[in-house]
């Protein structure tokens, strides 16, 4: 018998930190958990747009095997629009993951953007799923915006991080909701990895562009302030944490995961096989609400 039950899963937004979306996938299929609507924000969805294609064993090999040169490789630096051009990323993407028309998946899914010129929250569902996700997760001053409908869209998390309103929009009775980022305001302040660990602290970009020719590696930070990277990031992610702690406020999700990944830096994203285990574990702590709401 049918489950008359409309599941949403709601993927919120976090760059490398993202990549614990994969673990809390992995955690709730086990579970028996199957949604019928995905909705994703920025990093949400990259993954959720795999996982709603039958792709997410694939990208959590991909990920798995991501290095930091990896990382490099897949940036194609700019100054103009953002740091990153993002093409040889979505161009990756669309050979090995998603390629295909929001009518096409098997899974309802959703890609939240911003309407950089008029502030406005995007909800992307239909055309192609790859230009969605590259619009979603366009963080501005790192990926380049992109034109689409006349709109230039950026990352959705400036205006909607978690998007439960949107898969209770899509028809879903019970939401779970996927928060990355409830404990990261403040911690790029001090590092939180091992003196020993090869990981690159979360300041790191400053001197990868360095390594690239686009900064100057012997110029020493005045009265040790932090790099540019590290106070842009943070103050995105303390306007995405209020945003997010507001709209969740308003638009309660019926469960709330929320992996510990505040050690995992902007763009660490090979790092991938410790958030995805962060991701299994966040899980975990949630399954007895999990299953109370599910009536299991």
């Amino acid at each position: 018998m049918a489950n008359p039950i409309r599941l949403g899963l709601a993927l919120g937004s976090g760059s490398a930190r993202g990549w614990a979306h994969i673990g809390v996938l992995r955690a709730l299929a086990e579970e028996g958990v199957v949604p019928d609507v995905v909705c994703g924000c920025s990093i949400g969805s990259f993954v959720g747009a795999a996982y709603a294609n039958g792709d997410l064993g694939k990208l959590e090999s991909w990920v798995a095997s991501l290095t930091r040169q990896d990382v490099l490789g897949l940036l194609d630096v700019r100054l103009r629009g953002g740091l990153i051009k993002g093409d040889k990323l979505m161009r990756f993407f669309s050979d090995h993951f998603v390629d295909h028309d929001f009518s096409d998946l098997p899974i309802a899914l959703a890609c939240i953007a911003t309407d950089l010129q008029t502030g406005r929250e995007v909800w992307l569902r239909d055309g192609s799923v790859a230009d969605a996700v590259r619009a979603s997760i366009a963080l501005p001053g790192l990926f380049s915006p992109i034109r689409r409908d006349g709109q230039l869209l950026v990352d959705g998390g400036l205006v909607n991080p978690v998007p439960v309103s949107v898969a209770r929009a899509m028809g879903a009775d019970i939401v779970i909701a996927v928060d990355l980022g409830s404990d990261v305001v403040g911690r790029a302040w001090r590092s939180t990895v091992p003196k020993d660990s090869k990981a690159a602290p979360v300041w790191a970009l400053p001197s990868m562009l360095a390594r690239l020719g686009l900064a100057d590696s012997k110029v020493q930070p005045e009265e040790d302030l932090p790099s540019l990277i590290t106070v842009l990031s943070s103050a995105i992610q303390i306007m995405q944490v209020r945003i997010a702690r507001s709209r969740l406020a308003g638009e309660p999700a019926d469960v709330v995961i929320a992996p510990r990944v505040a050690g995992l830096g902007l763009m660490d994203y090979h790092r991938g096989v410790e958030a995805i285990a962060e991701g299994r574990e966040a899980v975990a702590r949630m399954l007895p609400a999990i299953r109370y709401v599910l009536g299991r």
